[in-house]
């Protein structure tokens, strides 16, 4: 039995250990790791509650609007308020924006390379692994030329975004209530024109690398199955009754079926934090108290569970709990790696395609924020996706200043360790079963990974000096 430690993988957003064993050319066993804390939770405690929507922001630079989008959730939640309908509108646009962004980034600039051959004496583009280069020539070489494009096309996406968010990244017009923004001609205008550009580059290019990737690598339409349920909290809020774009939902044990928030739970018994229920907790409950030394632990990442199930989280799990038909026409096979590259490029053409939709029923001069005092005491949660799966924020507020903070992130769900049960998270249930033709080179499990674009940033909130591991360099 051979074992491999990718450690770091690289080409995701944060520090992540990947531990298997592998036999008979399979991996039969797996683990996770998040390898780093960071405590922005504990950072919000005393603050005033007003400031979450900035510091949280601070979790990720990839996608920090959709953690402003969860924390003002949570704050309109508990304050009692609704955004006027430009300020719903602006914020679904920022947010959109910031999905497009983030999917051409991650399939062109983090994982195309796992497929493209990319010329041998250009960095970063070299060194990488060698073999298994599928793609024809022609293809694999426009390909390269889009990982250029590409590049530009997430440019146009940071502006679009700073027209009505202020910036990128660290947007500053997402507040309680809706956003500081106001709404005029010329900026509707000026988003129009990149968003058009945007538009051409998904329908026309990234989404047919996509699927030329598929056609040549289809076995991998069979690899990294993973836990097959599936959760999404929605996004995009279309009214003020709670219609959303992305449906809210869930895909257990074969059934499609509805979010009780009330049935989200963390456990930490493999995680780095101690827990003196010595069982799970809701995330409103949810204690944070760091434990490097805990015996059988082995990452920072805590255990998110939906009714003590393992749950994946993502563009799949949006695109199959929204009933997208592309992707549930791929059966049991939307269940791999490339299923998950699938989903995402088809998410990227909706988002574009209803943000053309969106931007055109803003009302110049109309308000874009509800006023609203601070509560001396509430509590409020806030569930959205962000690109890369569903996500929570919990607060709670006593004599007018946060008491309590949590957030549970996509990466959390994904990239979890086992729980109480000895359940597998999705990424080591993905990894399991998947072959490695040689141990020294498992290109194949870092394609099973970055699959999920796992943000470990975001999951854990001190690498332990004691720990001396096997590494490999991974490409």
């Amino acid at each position: 039995m051979a074992k491999v430690i990718v450690d770091p993988v690289t080409r995701i957003e944060g520090h992540l250990k990947i531990e298997v064993e592998v036999e008979g050319g399979k991996v039969v066993n797996a683990r996770s790791s998040g390898t780093l804390f960071r405590g922005i939770e504990l950072i919000l405690q005393g603050h005033d509650p007003r400031d979450a929507q900035e510091v949280v922001q601070r979790i990720c630079g990839v996608c920090p609007i959709s953690h402003a989008t969860a924390a003002t959730l949570a704050l309109d939640d508990a304050f009692g308020i609704k955004p006027p309908a430009n300020g719903r509108i602006i914020r679904n646009l920022i947010l959109g924006s910031n999905y497009i962004q983030s999917h051409i980034l991650h399939f062109y600039h983090l994982a195309a390379l796992d497929y493209v051959k990319a010329p041998d004496n250009i960095a970063p583009l070299a060194p990488r692994y060698a073999g298994d280069y599928r793609l024809p020539d022609a293809v694999n070489s426009a390909a390269v030329n889009h990982y250029i494009q590409a590049l530009e096309m997430r440019k146009k996406a940071h502006e679009m975004l700073a027209i009505f968010g202020g910036r990128m990244p660290g947007q500053r017009t997402i507040v309680p209530g809706g956003v500081t923004e106001v709404v005029d001609a010329e900026k509707i205008a000026e988003f129009k024109f990149r968003l058009k550009e945007l538009i051409s580059f998904i329908n026309n290019i990234y989404l047919p690398d996509v699927l030329a990737v598929a056609e040549a690598y289809s076995d991998w339409l069979d690899i990294g199955r993973g836990c097959k349920n599936l959760l999404a909290y929605g996004a995009f809020p279309l009214d003020d009754s709670g219609t959303l774009f992305f449906a809210r939902g869930r895909y257990t044990e074969g059934a499609d079926g509805d979010v009780d928030p009330a049935s989200i739970t963390e456990e930490v018994k493999y995680s780095w934090y101690s827990d003196d229920t010595g069982g799970s907790r809701h995330p409103g409950e949810s204690v944070i108290t760091p434990a490097p030394n805990k015996e059988g632990a082995y990452s920072w990442l805590k255990a998110p569970r939906y009714d003590g199930k393992v749950h994946e989280v993502g563009p799949l799990a949006r695109m199959w709990v929204s009933k997208n038909t592309q992707v549930r026409a791929l059966g049991e096979k939307a269940f791999s790696v490339m299923g998950r590259h699938a989903a995402r490029a088809y998410e990227a053409k909706m988002v574009a395609e209803a943000m053309a939709d969106w931007v055109a029923r803003l009302e110049p001069g109309r308000p874009t924020c509800t006023p609203h005092k601070v509560p001396n005491r509430a509590a409020g949660v806030g569930l959205t996706e962000a690109p890369r799966g569903a996500l929570g924020h919990w607060i709670k507020i006593e004599a007018g200043r946060v008491a309590k903070y949590n957030a549970v992130v996509p990466t959390t769900w994904n990239g979890s360790p086992r729980d109480e049960q000895g359940q597998p998270g999705p990424i080591e249930q993905a990894l399991i079963g998947t072959p490695v033709k040689d141990p020294n080179n498992p290109i194949e499990l870092v394609r099973v990974v970055r699959s999920f674009d796992p943000c470990i940033a975001c999951a854990v909130h001190i690498i332990t000096p004691d720990r001396k591991l096997r590494r490999f360099r991974v490409y």
